[in-house]
């Protein structure tokens, strides 16, 4: 029988010296640690059972005389957003549960353009100073999340036991990470930046303006081309899921930021080449939850 030592011993043969000891340690990982079996979950649903022995910020770390005391005495998920596309996709995420799980949860809605979200106290909890911001209150200590895909598979974690945004196939819910990355890393930051030089950038620069929008463009095709069913032969009303898919994570990840497409400057003869896309758009606004995700309540008064 093969032991670890043996295969040390030959894969180093192969290898120059200088990347030895990054070897041993590599095959020592991959031959000694337990294998985990598909399907099994490391941490449980229920939110006491997440473990928080290793965590050592308490909540008087995390909250200051300056923080405001609508997020600091707040009990349970507290939300800290504004009403943008980044924003809508955690707050559409809470409006679903609420509607299928009975989700509960505190909001505050802070003003981006005044940097709020750069305060010191606000840093404390997100030090991106990005919102939106999601703090879990029922852990012990508060648990702060940031990045909305990251809150996004938190909730479903805990909030939604039957995958109801979620799926227990393990192969579809690689599938949903797939698309949630891909909008996450790829057309999100595309779409933001035409915004910016379109609309904020104190100045226009044609190269960038075209590059980003050509780039939202490409991106809003590589969706197209999954829902049309182009490479598969069979069209799909839901970016994941077997069949024509099933609602999810997924298209309420890159949602809030594709139905903006008018918003960003893009025309109709500009979406003209992605007719599946534009339906998915209109088929997910017609939502309850969807249109309170995006309603005044997330507006500051």
């Amino acid at each position: 029988m093969l032991t670890s030592s043996h295969f040390v011993r030959t894969f180093t043969k192969l290898v120059k010296p200088g990347i030895l000891t990054c070897t041993r340690t590599f095959l020592s990982l991959s031959l000694f640690t337990p294998r985990i079996r598909p399907g099994v979950n490391l941490i449980s649903k229920h939110p006491s059972r997440f473990s928080t022995h290793t965590r050592t910020m308490s909540s008087n770390n995390l909250y200051i005389s300056e923080t405001p005391s609508d997020v600091k005495n707040a009990k349970g998920l507290h939300l800290i957003t504004q009403n943008t596309p980044n924003g809508q996709a955690t707050q559409i995420m809470l409006e679903e549960l609420a509607d299928t799980h009975n989700a509960e949860w505190t909001t505050t809605v802070i003003n981006i353009s005044t940097n709020e979200q750069k305060k010191e106290w606000f840093l404390r909890l997100n030090p991106n100073g990005r919102i939106p911001t999601l703090v879990d209150n029922s852990q012990s200590p508060p648990f702060p999340v940031i990045e909305t895909s990251a809150q996004m598979l938190y909730l479903i974690k805990f909030f939604d036991k039957d995958d109801t945004f979620g799926f227990k196939d393990e192969l579809e819910r690689n599938e949903a990470l797939q698309w949630m990355f891909f909008w996450h890393g790829g057309g999100a930051p595309y779409q933001g930046q035409v915004n910016h030089f379109t609309k904020a950038a104190p100045e226009k620069i044609p190269y960038a303006i075209n590059r980003y929008k050509n780039e939202t463009l490409r991106v809003y095709g590589v969706l197209e081309i999954r829902l049309s069913g182009q490479y598969t032969g069979e069209p799909r009303d839901y970016l994941v899921g077997h069949g024509k898919g099933k609602y999810s994570v997924a298209d309420i990840k890159t949602w809030p930021w594709v139905k903006g497409w008018e918003r960003t400057g893009f025309t109709q003869e500009d979406m003209k080449p992605f007719p599946h896309l534009l339906k998915w758009i209109d088929r997910i606004a017609e939502r309850p939850a969807v249109q309170r995700g995006i309603g005044d309540k997330y507006v500051q008064k």
